[in-house]
């Protein structure tokens, strides 16, 4: 039996995944997490009593630790148990981030379960489940790290954490509604907003808004400014 730990802070998600997993002769949830310090110990421990866990599916935006930063965790400590990582957000935002950080695969939480399924058993076999639209992100990743686009550099320095509330500022989001999302003070967000401002070069939200949409890393916002154009 395929033995899977879901790790995912909304419980409805781990219980729809769960009944996905329950169609599979093959496949059996052994455990599930609601945030990712939870997901590292019952990984430790359940490897430390000899009943490891062979895939982890994991959600990427968490309060408290975000996924990506869990991943590199578990791949440290644990390089032979593949991470697949879950998401909401577009492929374009976290997929090949996801996968420099050595994910097994990126999949979009409106995933059917058949592709489910079937990412699981191909991780485990020692492959990695790459969707078109993943792929085609990581060709273009690869070509613009031969092209010298100071935009794609800028947000390329921005930390796991940075990254994502930088997402949700350019997504009109306020530090208040951040905080609580993330489960963090406003003062820390406020220092991350900082970070980005610096690292990005805006002196704003808004001009940290156009850079995403000039970056085309929030797809909706650009394609809405193009047509009004």
């Amino acid at each position: 039996m395929i033995r899977v730990l879901i790790c995912d802070d909304h419980f409805i998600v781990r219980q729809g995944i769960r009944q996905i997993l329950a169609d599979a002769s093959d496949i059996v949830m052994a455990a599930e997490a609601e945030n990712g310090p939870e997901a590292v110990r019952v990984v430790r421990e359940l490897h430390a009593a000899g009943n490891p866990i062979n895939v982890v599916l994991m959600d990427i935006a968490m309060p408290h630790r975000d996924g990506l930063d869990v991943l590199r965790q578990l791949r440290k400590e644990f390089p032979r148990t593949p991470v697949l990582m879950l998401s909401t957000y577009p492929d374009k935002q976290y997929a090949v981030r996801s996968m420099k950080l050595g994910a097994a695969g990126y999949l979009n939480k409106s995933i059917d379960s058949e592709q489910m399924t079937l990412a699981i058993r191909k991780v485990v076999s020692g492959g990695l489940f790459i969707t078109p639209s993943v792929a085609e992100q990581l060709a273009t990743a690869l070509g613009a790290g031969h092209s010298d686009m100071a935009e794609t550099a800028a947000h390329e320095r921005l930390s796991n954490r940075e990254y994502q509330v930088f997402q949700m500022l350019s997504g009109g989001r306020s530090v208040g509604e951040i905080a609580i999302e993330l489960s963090l003070s406003p003062n820390t967000v406020s220092t991350y907003r900082t970070r980005i401002l610096e690292k990005t070069g805006a002196r704003n939200d808004v001009e940290l808004a156009l850079y995403a949409v000039r970056a085309d890393l929030m797809p909706d916002l650009g394609r809405e400014r193009r047509t009004a154009g």
